[in-house]
């Protein structure tokens, strides 16, 4: 193995690291933020305020992220007259608002039908019982609804925050140089495929290990009714 190519590398693939970690934590903000009202709306019993929402998550989870990627960078391209118009083509001719921006939509709808499992998931009762003390609307998802969806829609939505994570690797297809992008261009001139990525496959699990560790901690913070107790010591009655 040609470990000297992997270390002549490696402020390349920590400049990469680094830009994974930007663009996968930029999309999943936005894409919370999106996506919270977005499970409201879907989880409303008007068809006219709950289908377009239905329409947007069929779309962006029944289509390959690639497809998406290709369409927002490459379909951009035949809109650019309409795009500069509008002066919207200084951010679609460039790589890396697309790449968020697609990831974005993506784990939007992904993170929208998480959050609708953990609304309709929340105990009838106690919104019931909310809306015995005067309770309603907003008040009542601000306070009651969200705070109990959202843990229980934790453990799902790490799953969603990794895979975001690895699907960032896509970005490289549109020439952004991200870890994955800086082994394909390093290997593509050395031909070292095989140290090159395994280096990335060794970054990508850091992050990801480093990820777990993070929900695990919150999940035991937001769960604290689950810790194991310490076993009690039997009393001995004084004779």
């Amino acid at each position: 193995m040609n470990f000297e190519i992997v270390w002549d590398s490696l402020p390349r693939f920590l400049s990469g690291a680094v830009l994974t970690v930007e663009i996968t934590f930029i999309s999943l903000a936005i894409g919370l933020i999106l996506a919270i009202p977005l499970a409201i709306l879907r989880v409303s019993r008007n068809p006219l305020v709950s289908l377009p929402v239905q329409g947007f998550t069929f779309f962006f989870r029944g289509t390959p992220l690639l497809v998406q990627l290709f369409l927002v960078y490459y379909g951009a391209g035949q809109f650019s007259e309409t795009l500069r118009t509008l002066g919207l083509w200084v951010l679609f001719r460039d790589p890396w608002f697309c790449g968020v921006l697609t990831l974005t939509l993506n784990t939007a709808a992904y993170t929208c039908e998480i959050l609708r499992g953990g609304i309709q998931a929340v105990p009838h009762g106690e919104v019931e019982a909310a809306r015995a003390f005067g309770m309603s609307g907003s008040k009542l998802y601000r306070r009651i609804i969200l705070p109990k969806a959202a843990r229980i829609a934790l453990p799902a939505y790490s799953n969603e925050v990794i895979f975001l994570l690895q699907a960032t690797s896509l970005v490289s297809l549109i020439t952004l140089m991200d870890i994955t992008g800086v082994a394909s261009r390093v290997a593509a001139r050395s031909f070292a495929f095989y140290e090159l990525y395994l280096t990335a496959a060794i970054f990508y699990l850091v992050i990801v290990y480093g990820l777990q560790g993070l929900f695990r901690r919150i999940e035991r913070r937001l769960s604290g009714h689950l810790r194991d107790r310490p076993l009690e010591e039997p009393s001995v009655p004084r004779g």
